[in-house]
């Protein structure tokens, strides 16, 4: 898939001083796109729409436990 034309955007709740950092593409037809900012030429994580809501309404609920 061409990322060519994505619009990288960070996460809110990503800091400043580097860290695990996210990045979201969502102005691709589509699909929803989601890097690594500290590894931008690396593997993205690609999803339709759809999908990348249900993830995001399971962040915010409280579904998901942060790795330590």
């Amino acid at each position: 898939m061409d990322l060519s034309c994505a619009v990288w955007r960070k996460s809110s709740f990503s800091g400043g001083t580097g860290g695990q950092c996210v990045e979201v593409a969502s102005n691709l037809p589509g699909i929803v796109a989601v890097r690594d900012s500290k590894v931008p030429d690396g593997p993205k994580l690609l999803s339709g729409p759809s999908e990348w809501r249900s993830f995001v309404a399971g962040v915010k609920a409280g579904t998901f436990t942060a790795l330590s």
